[in-house]
């Protein structure tokens, strides 16, 4: 019988399969990703980072329910495998919508592996902006679905928060920064409107 490996944040950087890294036992309290075939170990969020990822799910899940041939179906546990790298890499965004994730199929036979989102979202960690601001621009960046990548920044004042999108523009992104209180509108999401407001 194989020993589960008790894995946390002392194994941040260690090597790690694949098969390995589904069957460990995780130390609570922490996010675990593979990066490279690395074990990336982050903060789970605190409370302002929590309440904000929980603001943009709701306002996607809403889109959902409206406009389900659009996008089908929001993930906040979603891993998301970059193609093209040497070992296994699969961050794990704080939200991905899915253009036609296979809810028709059974449960059981759906795995991240094979599905593509079209937009991620994350929510800057002040205990490690590099993971969204840097990190994870570039391994979004080669995943050839995802169109749009949002990155929600509350850290001066997370009632207050700025919404930096990444739209795919060829081989780059194009950056564009909307301020808090003003809306986002975006063809990739036709009728949605999104008032940076936490609280709205």
């Amino acid at each position: 019988m194989k020993t589960l490996l008790k894995i946390g944040p002392r194994d941040h950087g260690r090597p790690f399969d694949y098969e390995d890294f589904e069957s460990s036992e995780w130390e609570p309290g922490y996010q675990y990703e593979l990066i490279d075939g690395r074990l990336y170990v982050s903060p789970v969020p605190n409370a302002p980072q929590n309440l904000l990822d929980e603001w943009i799910g709701r306002k996607l899940w809403s889109y959902v329910e409206a406009h389900s041939d659009v996008i089908n179906y929001v993930s906040a546990r979603a891993r998301v495998f970059v193609p093209g790298r040497r070992r296994v890499t699969n961050p794990e965004p704080d939200r991905a919508a899915y253009r036609d994730f296979p809810l028709h199929l059974p449960f059981r036979t759906i795995r991240w592996e094979d599905v593509e989102p079209v937009l991620v979202v994350e929510v800057v960690s002040p205990d490690d902006p590099y993971k969204d601001l840097v990190r994870n621009l570039e391994l979004y960046l080669q995943v050839p679905s995802i169109k749009e990548y949002w990155v929600i920044d509350g850290r001066a004042n997370p009632d207050q928060p700025t919404l930096v999108v990444h739209r795919r523009h060829g081989s780059r992104w194009r950056t564009i920064e909307v301020p808090y209180g003003e809306t986002y509108e975006t063809r990739l999401l036709p009728g949605f409107k999104l008032v940076v407001d936490p609280r709205q």
